[in-house]
């Protein structure tokens, strides 16, 4: 099994689900008591989201890419940015690393065309669903991607940093979200993406108006894919 490098802590809420998620996959693989050889690097992320907050995305992509520096060092076989924000840096980072980046928007595109989905609805922070990086990503994949409107992407962003970063979930929280996919739905949405490695924690993608991708949790199991040998980044 091959090590799995983690930059974590943005937040460390959405970590501890990448950590559980990946070594959940590898007992069901190999039964008993197996687990994933993983090396975590979790961050301070208010250092991040204060380089986030300035737009000094330069200062971000270095700090990641010296942790994946370290994790590589440290045996890491590959490394996952665990948070969909920072992809808006990966090129930057993947470009510094002896090991393979696994990339989020790669591996939720993919998922999202093996199971014919063309139009989803991206609920991410703000960063994400504003900046081209994430949806121009997918429309080279050959997705038709759509962001919820001005009023709605506040909604999102402020529910994503102010609860669910904190560890907060809160029902009325829930039914916005509900109301936003249900709106993009009735706008031609085939499906939804849970696009901030958070929102899993608020949103379980079998139970919604449209049929739910978590990214989280497609970033996990292409990492496991990775660890056991079935893909190369």
């Amino acid at each position: 099994m091959r090590t799995i490098g983690l930059i974590g802590g943005m937040s460390f809420e959405s970590s501890a689900v990448y950590y559980r998620l990946i070594n959940e996959m590898v007992r069901e693989r190999l039964g008993g008591l197996a687990s994933a050889e993983v090396i975590l690097h979790s961050v301070n992320f208010a250092d991040i989201v204060a380089l986030q907050k300035a737009g000094d995305w330069d200062a971000a992509a270095d700090r990641l890419a010296r942790a994946g520096e370290g994790l590589c060092a440290a045996g890491a076989n590959c490394v996952l940015i665990c948070t969909n924000t920072m992809h808006l840096v990966a090129d930057q980072v993947a470009a510094r690393l002896p090991a393979p980046l696994i990339n989020i928007i790669d591996e939720t595109s993919a998922t999202l065309m093996a199971a014919g989905r063309k139009r989803p609805l991206l609920l991410a922070t703000r960063y994400t669903m504003d900046h081209g990086f994430y949806t121009d990503r997918m429309r080279r994949a050959g997705l038709d991607p759509m962001v919820p409107d001005e009023a709605d992407r506040t909604t999102v962003h402020s529910i994503i940093f102010d609860e669910l970063c904190a560890g907060k979930v809160v029902d009325s929280s829930r039914d916005k979200l509900l109301a936003i996919i249900e709106k993009a739905k009735a706008a031609g949405a085939d499906s939804v993406i849970l696009g901030c490695t958070e929102i899993c924690l608020i949103l379980d993608p079998d139970t919604l108006p449209l049929p739910g991708f978590d990214s989280t949790t497609i970033h996990a199991r292409a990492a496991i894919d990775f660890a056991f040998g079935e893909k190369s980044a």
